[in-house]
């Protein structure tokens, strides 16, 4: 594994705009041509390998936090739990999500978190650094079959969860990145021969009499993909009319479990000293004096704390924190040059196929963390 400086193409940000990623320069610079990772055949074995055991382990955790009833760790709705465990019972099939890995090409490749139920960049992963591949590295090839996968997996849950037509698509207006998502995801999906339109979070409505969501022209939603958080969805006005409807929602809300870091530390105690797992608690006790504090429900790094010998080296701002945190062992991310990268791992299905790179030059990966492409030999 290596960080190489490149001289980004010219024109290269009208090519992104052809193929929907109208986000490429949020906060400045976030996809980054000026430098790409290279990796040996090997290492992709190694990341691969990794991926689909901590998946099938993190599914083991599942099965054991519903068997085990093991629900207050995780922060959400009691009156919700059930719905949640019948979604797990059920098997409820799901698309999509990306573990962040701790990878520097030596050591066996950690878990950091599992971003199980709202997972982006996506297409930056999928379509815009094949094209990058293509146009920069003609020669090489790049760990990278998610669109392809997509398609299979659009396929076969249009089977399993018996998927009625129009599947909406749904996200709120106010993010750019999360909007690029669904509008990708909505066109894979028609790409695999399913109806799939986009439908804003907020143009969605509740019909009493009827018992069922409908959009602002009152025809009924019967499927939907949402790029929004059922710890979220459970608190809000509608959550209660969940479990009244027969609305088929992908991710299923068993993801709350899997997508939350009250699971870290249950994934270390079954499977404890596992090479690919950190030692992980719900207090600092354990680990000494240096980790990293984490909220149960934080994303894009929000209010995580970076503690060394007892003091506190990097911290990022946020809104979490009420629901509690979690306590991983420090293990630095490696640094090239002074960046920081970290591997998100994708599974499609049950299948991993494909990683992406963010890096910063803050050992905390954050929502304005760049995003840099990768190939191997």
């Amino acid at each position: 594994m290596r960080r190489e400086t490149l001289t980004p193409r010219a024109g290269w940000a009208a090519e992104m705009e052809e193929i929907g990623f109208h986000f490429h320069s949020m906060g400045g610079v976030y996809w980054d041509e000026s430098a790409c990772y290279g990796f040996d055949a090997a290492e992709i074995d190694t990341l691969e390998a990794a991926t689909a055991e901590l998946h099938a382990m993190a599914l083991e955790a599942v099965e054991h936090i519903v068997r085990q009833e093991r629900f207050e760790p995780f922060a959400l709705p009691m009156a919700h739990v059930d719905y949640v465990a019948q979604s797990w019972k059920r098997r409820d099939p799901s698309l999509y999500g990306r573990m962040d890995l701790r990878f520097d090409g030596q050591e066996p490749p950690k878990l950091l978190e599992y971003n199980a139920d709202t997972p982006t960049a996506l297409l930056e992963a999928s379509v815009a650094q094949w094209r990058w591949l293509k146009a920069v590295k003609p020669g090489a090839d790049q760990y990278n079959s998610i669109h392809e996968r997509l398609l299979e997996r659009w396929q076969a849950l249009a089977k399993e969860a018996r998927l009625a037509a129009p599947i909406a698509f749904t996200c709120s207006g106010e993010a750019p990145e999360d909007l690029g998502t669904v509008e990708y995801l909505a066109d894979t999906a028609s790409q695999a021969g399913l109806d799939g339109r986009l439908l804003l979070l907020e143009d969605i409505g509740w019909d009493e009499q009827a018992g069922r969501f409908v959009d602002l022209d009152e025809a009924p939603v019967t499927a939907l993909f949402k790029l929004y958080p059922w710890e979220w969805m459970l608190a809000d006005a509608f959550g209660p009319k969940l479990r009244k409807s027969s609305l088929k929602v992908i991710e299923p809300a068993w993801k709350a479990l899997l997508s939350n870091k009250a699971i870290l530390p249950i994934l270390w105690e079954l499977f404890p000293q596992h090479p690919n797992l950190l030692p992980c608690a719900f207090e600092p006790g354990p680990l000494g004096d240096s980790y990293v504090k984490k909220p149960r429900l934080s994303r894009e790094g929000a209010n995580v704390s970076v503690v060394l010998r007892g003091q506190v080296t990097a911290e990022a701002e946020g809104p979490y924190g009420a629901e509690g945190f979690v306590y991983q062992a420090l293990a630095p991310l490696p640094a090239y040059d002074g960046n920081y990268p970290v591997i998100g791992s994708w599974v499609v299905g049950d299948v991993p196929c494909g990683i992406g790179i963010r890096e910063d030059r803050s050992p905390i990966t954050k929502n304005s963390s760049r995003f840099v492409p990768h190939y191997f030999a």
